[in-house]
């Protein structure tokens, strides 16, 4: 019996390597949001700073440990056989449910998950406990820290609405103050920006990054024998007003005698800052819980005692903790931060929501984020009638973004939002937090940047009526993320100590099976959406401002466009005639993937016709009808998916075996149309297309042909409603589809002037 405990510690070790992955992907967010957003420093720049906040963190998280063994129940209720069960249910669940919002890319808290991992783990050992002992399943209070859950949701309502209104505010009056043109103010301006920013930040990297350790609490002469701890309680104001002083008058100093960009300072600053309390108090959340099973192990073995008799006791005393096993985990998540592409995804959602400039949206706009909206611009309204119109001129003109001058046919990729954002972030982040930290207030990491972000957004008019429900929408999704996280760490983790409980024997191997299998299936398929979306044949904006440029632009997408719908077509075809369900389900998602292509296409019409010069109107109508026949083509492709799809979802009846025949000939000669079209656009021989186009009345024959034969079939032998119904509905839709596909050849075939070389070309537009 001792063995299965030592394999359960070995386990546990390499859950915890598995936990700081996946941990880390998810945290990212926190810290590397506003450097990454605002483009302030390069990328390697702002991975070297926050690897070293990372590093730096770890070393010091040693005073955080206590969490995972007293902190959620109370250690001397439970035996040690009972404390590694709930122990190996935590972190079995912890990676498989941080990994879920990993691959979807949603930030979610880390401390959240844990607690109630070992909430309902414990819950559900000591249930198990008093259940076997014949008790009243109310003393569960006795084995369970209460108190503890209800101050984690009260620090979740409390982080989203303080953090939100506290960012906004603060960014509504930094952007009053500064306005876009921030960097004309004058010196002193930003030397007093800098160090208000600079003080919060570094009096948070004392507060909350370095208070919770076991430095902290050693008495320093320097301090006059007080503890670190202690001195940072009681001099807050002093500590504040000397800080203030020095940094403004640095600040000053930077700007004036070394043209620093303070801005940039506060950013590299405030990103270490937060990676160093990140790590320095979240890491307890990853290793914390396999170290506690260490040391209950490490007194067990000891002690000579049964597993089922030895009280957990010694969990409530302090235990120190290894410097090098601190600096080991510190350095793997060093290593995930810079090689993790879940933790890049994770960060993206941050910056989509709070993007100043145009991204493509993630999320649909629901009820909420409707009524939402309506009530913000219902608010707007009144408050344009409580200030004098010369206020609100004022007001609007610092709040006026300026207009960028971007290179036209060069692909730049804009910051998210400008510096005083991503250092309005970072401060209120930092200065929240070290408030909360300073009155023990459950404040989550995770909820308080989050929602920083998501305010200051909102207060710099980043969400405009374009935008703003899709960006609301995104917020209340992840809030709920985050509730869900609760309930579903309880419940799984609950359910998995229950499983452990039954025969720990046989069920510790099979679960920690199917935790690696789940975590290497979802890094597989992760992996293979990477594949696919680089190899994909993606569509691309156009961004010359010629006729002809735009038609060798397009080009590319018509033979791309044409290939995907050649590949939909056949495979509705053939799904068909083999009842191939997942086939066409598969078939659906592909041709709903290239719709949505198209139309994005289309939402960037606005920008392509302002880019165009006063002489190339004529490019513009080119590309709208362009446009306009391969959206065409995509919805008839989508209807004849989604037709098929649905009569074998249905269990109708096959197609009769001379309407398949019939179909596979109509599909043979769009292959040959298609192929050809392809070759011509992928070479860019536009002088095929009227070799094409010739064929067009052979192709509608065809079609005419067997829409009169199925006629036929329908007066004499037919006798399925369905049948006939979806025969007509894939003829009549090629029928569309050959439309379109025309249109589009003809409008090439009009518009190419094949005197102009594409070499030229494009020569002639980079001048």
């Amino acid at each position: 019996m001792e063995n299965i405990y030592l394999y359960m510690i070995i386990a546990l070790a390499i859950l915890a390597i598995a936990d700081l992955v996946v941990g880390v992907s998810n945290d990212a967010v926190n810290f590397l949001n506003s450097a990454i957003g605002s483009k302030a420093i390069s990328f390697k720049t702002i991975m070297i700073v926050a690897s070293l906040g990372v590093a730096v963190g770890a070393v010091f998280s040693s005073g955080m440990m206590e969490v995972a063994r007293k902190g959620i129940f109370n250690p001397s209720q439970f035996m040690f056989d009972e404390i590694m069960i709930i122990f190996m249910a935590v972190m079995i669940t912890d990676i498989l449910l941080l990994d879920f919002f990993n691959s979807v890319g949603m930030p979610t808290s880390t401390t959240v998950s844990i607690v109630f991992e070992l909430l309902g783990a414990a819950v559900a050992i000591a249930l198990i406990k008093i259940g076997h002992n014949s008790g009243d399943f109310g003393e569960v209070i006795r084995y369970i820290n209460t108190s503890k859950a209800s101050q984690i949701i009260f620090g979740i309502l409390l982080s989203v609405v303080v953090a939100f209104s506290v960012g906004a505010f603060i960014q509504w009056v930094s952007r009053l103050l500064l306005s876009y043109n921030f960097e004309k103010k004058a010196n002193w301006v930003g030397a007093l920006f800098g160090g208000i920013a600079l003080t919060a930040i570094t009096y948070f990297i004392f507060m909350k990054g370095l208070k919770g350790t076991s430095y902290a609490k050693e008495s320093f002469d320097i301090l006059g024998g007080a503890t670190m701890k202690d001195f940072l309680e009681n001099q807050v104001l002093s500590i504040v007003a000397v800080s203030l002083t020095f940094w403004s008058i640095l600040s000053f100093v930077l700007i004036s005698a070394f043209k620093t960009n303070i801005y940039k300072l506060i950013i590299v600053v405030g990103t270490f800052a937060l990676a160093l309390a990140f790590a320095g108090n979240d890491l307890v959340n990853f290793i914390g819980v396999p170290m506690a099973a260490y040391n209950a192990y490490d007194a067990w073995m000891a002690s000579g005692d049964a597993a089922s008799s030895f009280s957990m006791e010694i969990l409530a005393e302090k235990v120190p903790t290894n410097n090098w096993l601190l600096l080991a985990a510190g350095m793997v998540m060093v290593l995930t931060l810079w090689f993790s592409t879940k933790a890049k995804n994770v960060v993206k959602t941050s910056l989509d929501l709070s993007s100043q400039s145009n991204t493509k949206e993630r999320f649909q706009p629901n009820f909420l984020s409707r009524s939402f909206v309506r009530s913000a611009i219902l608010m707007s309204q009144m408050s344009s009638y409580i200030l004098p119109e010369s206020w609100q001129q004022k007001i609007d003109k610092q709040f006026e973004a300026p207009k960028l001058n971007i290179p036209k046919n060069k692909e730049v990729e804009l910051p998210a939002f400008d510096l005083v954002r991503a250092a309005v972030n970072l401060m209120v982040a930092a200065v929240l937090i070290s408030i909360a930290t300073s009155y023990k207030l459950p404040l989550s990491t995770t909820y308080v940047t989050f929602m920083v972000a998501m305010g200051t957004s909102l207060a710099d008019r980043a969400w405009g009526a374009e935008s703003a429900v899709y960006r609301v929408a995104g917020v209340i999704n992840v809030i709920g993320g985050w509730f869900f996280t609760a309930i579903s760490a309880f419940l799984a983790a609950a359910l998995v100590a229950y499983l452990l409980n039954l025969n720990v024997n046989v069920m510790f191997p099979i679960l920690l099976l199917a935790a690696f299998a789940l975590l290497i299936r979802s890094s597989m398929a992760h992996n293979k959406k990477l594949k696919v979306t680089k190899a994909e044949d993606s569509l691309t904006k156009a961004e010359s401002s010629s006729i002809q440029g735009v038609i060798h632009e397009s080009a590319k997408n018509i033979a791309n466009v044409v290939k995907r719908g050649n590949r939909i077509y056949t495979n509705a075809i053939n799904g068909l005639a083999t009842q191939d369900l997942s086939m066409l389900k598969k078939n659906k998602k592909q041709v709903k993937k290239l719709s949505d292509e198209v139309d994005d296409l289309r939402d960037n019409i606005f920008y392509f016709i302002k880019n165009l010069d006063e002489s190339s109107v004529g490019a513009s109508n080119f590309y709208i009808h362009v446009l306009s026949y391969l959206q065409d083509m995509t919805q008839s492709l989508e209807y004849i998916s989604k037709a098929s799809h649905k009569h074998i979802h249905n269990n109708h009846k096959k197609l009769k075996f001379n309407q398949i025949k019939e179909l596979k000939q109509v599909d043979e000669k769009l292959e040959v149309l298609f192929n050809d079209t392809k070759n011509a656009f992928d070479s860019g021989s536009f002088e095929q297309i009227g070799q094409i186009l010739n064929e067009k009345t052979e192709l509608y024959a065809l079609v005419k042909e067997k829409i009169s034969a199925q006629v036929e079939r329908t007066r004499t032998e037919e006798s399925s409603p369905k049948n006939t119904t979806l025969y007509f509905s894939l003829l009549l839709e090629t029928k569309d589809l050959l439309n379109a596909t025309m249109n589009l050849l003809e409008e090439y075939n009009t518009s190419f002037d094949s005197k102009i070389p594409p070499a030229k070309l494009i020569e002639k537009e980079e001048e």
